[in-house]
């Protein structure tokens, strides 16, 4: 039905072979996180609350990783299984939390009356056309303001004392969700 070679090429890749070379030298063109959600009601407090976890998250990455992002992807999944994905592009490449989180929040808030209509069973974010910080030309006026401080100071505590030795308040005594071991980057 395939045809010879394309028949041979299919059952190899069946069986865990696959001849082409694999490139360990290209970088990720994004990283993202996801959490199901079940198929219980959900209200925009617990949305946001789920929505700022998977940003500290997908944020910190970014900075650990010395790269910025230029655009965010939001995913939905609803409660009739439909999928949707919505993204907004940044104007300037950026790798600060409080940034990227606007930008989250501003896009879960446009899908709120989808989401009270259909119900949601999954949320996730994407940040993608990734770069490297030392390859982004800074913007005038640069702001050299505290949030580029405090993320880096949050960082660090949470290097040295653990991933949740500082959380925000919302976050408290709340379920984090699952959070999978990431592959290191390449340089």
């Amino acid at each position: 039905m395939l045809g010879k070679a394309t028949g041979a090429h299919v059952h190899a890749l069946a069986r865990l072979r696959d001849p082409r070379p694999v490139d360990t030298t290209r970088r990720r063109g994004s990283i993202g996180s996801q959490r199901a959600l079940g198929s219980r009601i959900r209200s925009a407090e617990e949305l946001d609350l789920i929505l700022t976890q998977i940003v500290d998250r997908l944020a910190r990455r970014l900075r650990d990783g010395g790269r910025v992002c230029r655009t965010v992807v939001l995913r939905l999944r609803f409660g009739d299984f439909t999928k949707a994905t919505r993204s907004r592009t940044l104007r300037a490449p950026t790798d600060r939390t409080a940034v990227v989180l606007t930008v989250a929040r501003g896009l879960l808030d446009a899908a709120q009356p989808e989401i009270a209509a259909r119900g949601i069973t999954l949320i996730g974010f994407s940040l993608t056309q990734l770069d490297r910080v030392g390859n982004v030309q800074p913007e005038l006026p640069i702001d050299w303001g505290d949030e580029a401080r405090l993320d880096t100071v949050l960082d660090t505590l949470r290097d040295r004392y653990g991933a949740t030795s500082v959380s925000r308040a919302a976050q408290l005594g709340r379920d984090p969700g699952w959070s999978s071991p990431l592959l290191p980057e390449h340089e």
